[in-house]
């Protein structure tokens, strides 16, 4: 394939090189003649651990070579790549003027009408969802739709290792809705060792930015950790080297599902515990006192969901923290029966399980302290409880699927991200 890479950085140089070593003819584009002329020469643009060797290799084989002139660049090729760069704006706000310049140009080229095979243009820039859609209606020409398509591609490259995550990087996201970019874009990185992952364009440009900010919680959670084992005589070493040694828990695809707040017995009295310690030991530790208001922000929703769908009675099927057990203490959905009984909300509840009767020691006492009323709200059983109400708020009750459908009851499952609950069009008046 022939492939115009625009944007020689970081990204794009590793991606040029990377992609002419495949066996692509690689056109590398760049306004700074600078960085073009460094390629010609058969060097790297910039420092990079093997990218030297790299590029003196595949410039000589006449598979990669560089241009500042995009319309040369774009003859023939059959896949152009957009790595120029994001930066922030004094405000904070994601720059994409240089994203936009670059469209421009492809736009421009498309729009001359030359008699050239069907481009398909990946975006590799990191972009917030919705920006590619955007940018794209906004300058890429109506009416020649068949002649190019439009993927976003994140990258997952880490400076230093740039040439090694290029080729074995954890997966290939292809965002698009295209089939010809799909297989545009697949045939590209046959030789990458990674599997192909196609979802839209707006998930594409998510993955990339929770991938960052996990990234960003992950070193701070540790350099946070280490400054309260530091405080406490701990050694930070061995304190996460150890934690880490947990591949079920700890670093593992587990609690990273979204879903409901968390409660129970354990982490909340714990992170309350911890970040405690911290301020007497005069540790700042703000990732983690941000825990407990993130956690309660994320039941508030919940109730403001409910309170602007209009719902004055309604069935909460489930109360324990989590589904199976009677353990009440702290649990999200104890949270919500409280807040929507204070605002005035005819609450039932339904949760097989808990027995007031039965509820001994701290659970008794965490119950009676936050929903004293309990008794008179709960209901003998699930249909008892969605009798005559306006919707349905599933807690930890797992009930099966399609049970609500013949009442005709709109169901909120707090369990499940906000896009799917009940729209506001549907709310009781």
């Amino acid at each position: 394939m022939k492939v115009a890479v625009f944007g020689l950085g970081y990204v794009g140089s590793v991606t040029a090189a990377c992609l002419a070593d495949a066996g692509h003819e690689v056109v590398g584009v760049d306004l700074a003649e600078s960085k073009v002329e460094a390629i010609l020469q058969g060097r790297a643009p910039l420092a990079e651990p093997g990218l030297e060797t790299l590029t003196q290799r595949v410039v000589g084989s006449g598979l990669l070579t560089a241009t500042t002139d995009a319309g040369a660049a774009l003859h023939g090729a059959d896949v152009a790549i957009v790595c120029v760069g994001t930066p922030s704006a004094p405000n904070g706000s994601l720059f994409t003027g240089f994203v936009e310049g670059v469209l421009a140009q492809i736009a421009a080229f498309i729009e001359a009408g030359v008699n050239e095979p069907h481009l398909t243009v990946a975006v590799r820039s990191t972009l917030l969802p919705g920006t590619t859609d955007r940018i794209v209606e906004s300058l890429m020409p109506r009416g020649r739709e068949e002649q190019y398509s439009v993927a976003y591609c994140p990258e997952f490259l880490r400076e230093s290792t740039a040439i090694a995550d290029f080729r074995h990087p954890p997966f290939t996201i292809i965002g698009t809705d295209d089939d010809a970019a799909l297989r545009a874009v697949t045939e590209m990185v046959r030789a990458v060792d990674a599997p192909i992952r196609h979802v839209t364009v707006s998930t594409a440009e998510s993955i990339k930015y929770a991938s960052n900010a996990f990234h960003a919680v992950k070193i701070t959670f540790a350099n946070e950790m280490a400054r309260f084992a530091d405080a406490y005589g701990v050694d930070a070493n061995t304190l996460m080297a150890v934690f880490a040694e947990d591949k079920i828990l700890n670093v593992s695809e587990r609690y990273l599902r979204p879903g409901g707040s968390f409660g129970g017995s354990c982490l909340p009295k714990d992170v309350r515990a911890l970040t405690y310690a911290a301020r007497r030991a005069d540790v700042s530790a703000p990732l983690l006192e941000s825990l407990l208001a993130s956690n309660a922000a994320h039941t508030r929703r919940v109730v403001d969901h409910v309170l602007a769908l209009g719902w004055r009675k309604v069935a909460l099927l489930g109360l324990a923290f989590k589904s199976g057990t009677d353990d009440l203490r702290e649990s999200p959905y104890v949270d919500i029966a409280e807040t929507l009984t204070g605002k005035g909300v005819d609450v039932r509840i339904y949760d097989d399980v808990v027995n007031p009767a039965e509820l001994i020691g701290s659970n008794e006492s965490y119950i009676r302290l936050r929903l004293p009323h309990l008794e008179r709200l709960l209901s003998e059983s699930r249909a008892v409880a969605i009798d005559g109400v306006d919707g349905v708020i599933l807690g930890s009750d797992r009930v099966p699927e399609g049970t609500f459908e013949s009442a005709g009851l709109p169901v909120l499952d707090a369990n499940v991200p906000a896009r799917h609950w009940p729209d506001y069009a549907h709310a009781v008046v």
